[in-house]
């Protein structure tokens, strides 16, 4: 694990980018939640940390590593008839009692899957990232050519500069399906985490939609009156029934008992998720609807790359938003992020200057080349 987080894939995974060509929330997609998946896949796996993933109570008979190993490959169960009875008096544990026919039973096999599931989701989390870098095809580094150094020469960064306004001048309301692409990478964002937040529920038999929810009700409702969540979902003592066959050819039944040490750390990943998981949801549906705002709107247009570009004129500002649609104040925008401040405004000073020439007065008449 130590090569893992030492090695040169995971330094240049968590290293700054030097052209950002997304927004904070997209990054929080692909960046922090596909590591904190993969992260928790690698925790759940590296059983050396833990001991045995499961341990059962040995019986007379049976070998200890083969009772281990069928309980961990069956899977074992609680019966929810025994979650609010009284421990150390009416049961050992919730949900370990005694099986009669016709009780509701619990299976538990789902931490088999655990560490394969988070890895899934973590590739689920990045494959927008991957889709918009496709689309993306590198148009911004290309646009940006070396103007995001602070220190360049006066006629490098004249001839960068006048290289960009052509390109403008040439491409005015042409970047529409540009900006649309990245708007459906954000919606696959918002899909994505929903959709992760169902799946995973239904990964754990409908409990993880309010998982959150109760744990917090549990954690502030009376000391006497409650039953611990983290348990009925993930169980730390369950029971496992092994059958093998006796002296005498009889099937011979052995209910025993088993310890789930990795359920400590489970129910602790997925609280983080569920928490994280909402909080990413709400996040990603404001990103949206601000950019929604952003569509429709020239002045919160206008608003928003003023916070980028204080040192331009106002009034340079306001012509060259009323002058583009939302695709040029896309690549605008995403220009500001990445280009050193001075650069830019030299830059958006060449622009206006050539908004006002004759050849940029029709600007619904301009043909890309």
């Amino acid at each position: 694990m130590d090569k893992l987080f030492l090695s040169g894939a995971f330094k240049s995974f968590i290293k700054p980018r030097i052209f950002v060509t997304d927004g904070t929330t997209f990054r929080l997609h692909y960046r922090v939640t596909a590591m904190m998946l993969t992260v928790g896949s690698m925790l759940v796996s590296a059983t050396q940390f833990y001991g045995d993933p499961i341990q059962c109570i040995q019986s007379a008979d049976v070998p200890k590593k083969v009772l281990n190993t069928y309980c961990w490959v069956e899977g074992t169960f609680t019966l929810p008839k025994a979650l609010d009875k009284e421990v150390g008096v009416e049961v050992v544990y919730p949900g370990v009692d005694k099986k009669r026919p016709g009780d509701d039973v619990i299976h538990h096999a789902y931490y088999q899957w655990v560490c394969f599931v988070l890895l899934f989701q973590a590739i689920l989390f990045y494959l927008p990232r991957l889709v918009w870098r496709c689309w993306e095809g590198g148009r911004l580094k290309n646009l940006l050519q070396q103007l995001n150094s602070p220190v360049m020469a006066y006629a490098e960064k004249k001839k960068c500069c006048d290289q960009l306004v052509r390109y403008f001048r040439f491409n005015m309301k042409h970047h529409s399906v540009y900006s649309y692409k990245y708007l459906l990478c954000e919606t696959m964002n918002l899909v994505n985490v929903v959709g992760q937040i169902y799946f995973v529920d239904y990964f754990l038999g409908g409990e993880f939609t309010t998982y959150g929810v109760d744990v917090l009700r549990f954690a502030t409702s009376s000391q006497d009156m409650r039953t611990d969540p983290m348990i009925r979902v993930f169980p730390r003592l369950t029971k496992c029934t092994f059958h093998r066959y006796g002296p005498s050819g009889d099937v011979m039944k052995y209910d025993s008992l088993c310890l789930l040490p990795l359920n400590i750390v489970n129910e602790k990943i997925y609280i983080i998720l569920w928490f994280w998981f909402v909080a990413l949801a709400v996040a990603t549906a404001f990103s949206i609807s601000y950019k929604v705002i952003l569509l429709s709107s020239k002045t919160a247009r206008y608003f928003a790359i003023h916070s980028l570009t204080r040192l331009t004129p106002k009034q340079q500002l306001r012509t060259i938003v009323v002058k583009t649609n939302y695709g040029d104040w896309f690549v605008l925008f995403l220009l500001a992020k990445n280009m050193q401040v001075l650069n830019f405004k030299d830059f958006l000073s060449d622009l206006h200057k050539d908004f006002s020439s004759p050849f940029m007065r029709h600007d619904h008449d301009v043909s890309s080349t």
